[in-house]
């Protein structure tokens, strides 16, 4: 078990690494279209002038560079993974001229921090993707000080996430995509209700909570949202990647047509939809 674990992990750091380009080619982007969520996240944690915060699996670096702006005193430490994608994120906060943000890469199911190290933990769009739920937040609840809340998003149900259903069920429709296994990194692998409060209460969490919230991607054409999901999705690239070039051009198509039909004051806004779950450190 510990050996398949280890492979996912290395799995995902490639992943990352390899993507990592085109995160940073979009990232004002996604900055902005994530901006809702990780606030959310920020305003659950309550944070205070003073605190240090960790913010896990921040790939270019939000929340925790949000927080590190509003907490000059404090200090914010993001991990990763990825050393490409800290990079980026170390990149981001040189050019906002904060002083109090530092990256490490670490794994988030073996935090190399001492317990009762921090007075709030953040952690956006991570736990979809780590090789084991648990382990990892039972690591938050270790690390975190006792009162410290500590605060998760995952993404919401495939239906309510059209923005990136509209790509990955058009591929779908026309590539024999492998069936995951059980439990298996992805995009709505925690959607499921329940599921990550389960998880928190399980790691001694108290007052456990969640709130689902949406907002919307935007892009100005169809043919810019096309080019930035096979940047950034690995799925996307990977489905793609099965089909010969007279399909790939009729899923490109078909997808442009969907975007389309998503249009509202001639831009392509797609609903996307995150379930926030918090939890506070006994």
């Amino acid at each position: 078990m510990s050996s398949n674990l280890d492979q996912i992990r290395e799995q995902q750091k490639d992943i990352w690494d390899r993507f990592s380009t085109g995160w940073k080619k979009w990232d004002a982007l996604v900055l902005s279209w994530l901006a809702p969520f990780g606030d959310a996240m920020i305003h659950k944690v309550k944070l205070r002038d003073g605190d240090h915060v960790l913010d896990v699996a921040a790939g270019t670096g939000e929340p925790g560079l949000t927080a590190a702006a509003l907490i000059p005193n404090g200090r914010v430490t993001v991990t990763d993974l990825s050393e490409r994608m800290l990079d980026v994120a170390a990149g981001n906060a040189r050019h906002r001229g904060l002083s109090n943000f530092t990256t490490e890469i670490c794994d988030a199911s073996a935090l190399p921090f001492a317990d009762n190290s921090f007075d709030a933990v953040l952690c956006r769009f991570g736990f979809m993707f780590f090789p084991d739920v648990g382990a990892a937040a039972r690591q938050f609840a270790r690390v975190a000080k006792p009162g410290a809340r500590i605060c998760t998003a995952v993404w919401s149900a495939p239906e309510k996430n059209p923005w990136a259903t509209t790509i990955m069920a058009t591929i779908a429709r026309h590539v024999t995509l492998p069936a995951p296994m059980p439990g298996a990194p992805g995009l709505f692998r925690c959607a499921a209700g329940g599921m990550m409060a389960a998880a928190f209460a399980d790691a001694g969490l108290l007052d456990v909570d969640e709130q689902e919230i949406s907002t919307t991607m935007v892009h100005e054409t169809p043919e810019r949202y096309w080019t930035f999901m096979t940047e950034i999705a690995a799925p996307v690239v990977a489905g793609l990647a099965q089909a010969d070039a007279a399909t790939r051009e009729t899923i490109k198509n078909e997808v442009l047509d969907l975007a389309r039909q998503s249009m509202r004051a001639n831009k392509v806004e797609l609903r996307s939809t995150a379930t926030i779950v918090t939890g506070t450190r006994n």
